[in-house]
């Protein structure tokens, strides 16, 4: 057998092999709700959303007020962009992520999050 055949069955069986592998690690990891973050925006806002999350008085009272909501907050920490000129500031025990996104009326928002071991808090919310 030639070396271009050998290797026409070689690459015939990879390609077969990875589609398998794909195809059963893919719905393994659909059925337990498995996300694979790779880059780093990605990496802080599953941090973030994966820990106990609080609000201080500030960003409280800002929810207090009708045009945002809670629902607007759980956006932006899954399709946020966060500002890493901005960001990862050490405050204390804490870390300081800026996440820019938008609420459901397309508006503008800013969160600054500080992001502690074993919680997350949302310090305040600008338009």
């Amino acid at each position: 057998m030639k070396f271009y055949q050998r290797l026409a069955f070689f690459l015939f069986g990879l390609l077969i092999g990875v589609i398998f592998l794909i195809y059963f690690l893919g719905a393994k990891a659909e059925a337990r709700g498995v996300t694979f973050c790779y880059l780093p925006n990605c990496r802080v806002l599953k941090d973030i959303r994966t820990k106990p999350f609080h609000y201080s008085e500030e960003a409280s009272e800002v929810l207090a007020e009708t045009w945002i909501d809670t629902v607007d907050i759980k956006n932006t920490l899954m399709h946020g962009d966060v500002d890493f000129d901005l960001s990862n500031i050490k405050e204390g025990a804490a870390k300081l992520y800026v996440i820019e996104g938008k609420t459901v009326d397309q508006v503008a928002i800013t969160l600054e999050v500080l992001n502690f071991e074993k919680k997350a808090v949302l310090k305040s919310i600008k338009k």
